[in-house]
């Protein structure tokens, strides 16, 4: 896929250097001098009924059956709720260039949906196909993404993410948050250059639209976390794609990437190789290789992780639907197990 031809530090140093008085209450008042004598017997049943209803209005209302108590108890169960089943939001999709090979976006998007998928991440430069001349990208026309916009909606699917890109100027940044908007994405995977992180973290800010860095094999700027995170710090709208399959040919943990990053996970890309620690290995299906993936699901639900998992199948390029299934199969049998 794209890659990052610009310059970049070789290397990024890890980011980890970085009354009240209960005097009590003064009593007020303390010259009354009533004489209980004075009162009469009319004047002591008066004071009796005041006292009583005071009590009943200062204490009634924090009683157990009140509506404050009743709110403070539903929120409290919401909140543990909400924790317990955090991997309800999960969306498996596809990335697609895991069908390029095959043919152009509306080919794709039919392997896609022929999988069950319905949650795509698209990939600028993949020809339409169809009756459409252009591709997916900034330079689409209007009758063109009207018709992508057609067809997803016959089938139920939607774009949440696309990339991998490194547009060269803040303005072509721009024309990749206005097509993000339109199809309304929740993130851009893309690979930044350094000089550009203020800016596009403002311009995410204002589209509502993050940016999730992703990681390529060595020597490519951000293939360690820590790199990622030195593009994140001080950057609210930036975060990780993370590429399971790649920080494993890089000879890292993925669960410990994880762990750094924890917060910053904006999407995931799944992927499997035949071996670990050689940016040269071959792509498998997911559950079939050297990554140990039930981990790294329990870490993503440990982190409150609620995005997409992207299958990025590199391989069986001609017929690699089956590979697709048989990875929705593997992660749906690795979360119901999570519960």
């Amino acid at each position: 896929m794209n890659k990052v031809n610009e310059y970049y530090p070789k290397k990024y140093s890890k980011l980890k250097n970085e009354l009240i008085s209960d005097n009590g209450f003064q009593r007020l008042g303390t010259n009354f001098q009533w004489s209980i004598k004075t009162l009469s017997v009319k004047r002591l049943i008066f004071l009796s009924y005041c006292s009583f209803f005071t009590f009943v209005a200062l204490f009634g209302c924090a009683g157990p059956g009140s509506k404050n108590t009743q709110t403070s108890d539903s929120t409290a169960v919401a909140a543990d709720t909400s924790t317990a089943d955090v991997t309800k939001d999960w969306k498996i999709g596809v990335q697609l260039w895991t069908f390029h090979v095959a043919g152009p976006f509306v080919q794709s998007v039919a392997k896609a949906d022929s999988a069950g998928i319905k949650y795509l991440e698209a990939f600028p430069g993949q020809p339409l196909g169809g009756d459409m001349k252009d591709t997916f990208g900034i330079r689409m026309s209007d009758a063109s993404k009207a018709k992508i916009q057609q067809l997803l909606q016959s089938k139920g699917m939607q774009i949440v993410a696309m990339g991998v890109i490194s547009p060269k100027t803040i303005a072509e940044w721009r024309q990749y948050f206005d097509l993000a908007k339109y199809f309304g994405l929740s993130y851009i995977t893309a690979e930044p250059l350094k000089n550009q992180w203020d800016a596009i973290d403002s311009l995410a800010g204002i589209y509502g639209i993050n940016i999730a860095i992703h990681d390529h094999p060595r020597p490519n700027p951000y293939w360690h976390p820590d790199s990622v995170l030195a593009a994140i710090k001080g950057h609210p709208h930036i975060g990780s794609c993370a590429d399971i399959g790649h920080w494993a040919r890089n000879g890292l943990d993925p669960v410990v990437c994880l762990k750094e990053l924890q917060g910053h996970v904006f999407g995931v890309h799944l992927k499997d190789i035949d071996s670990l620690g050689n940016t040269k290995a071959n792509d498998l299906v997911v559950g079939t290789g050297k990554i140990n993936y039930p981990p790294v699901f329990q870490e993503l639900k440990r982190q409150g992780f609620k995005g997409m998992f992207s299958i990025e199948r590199e391989g069986n390029w001609d017929n690699n639907v089956p590979d697709v299934i048989a990875t929705v199969k593997f992660f749906n049998e690795q979360v119901a197990a999570l519960k």
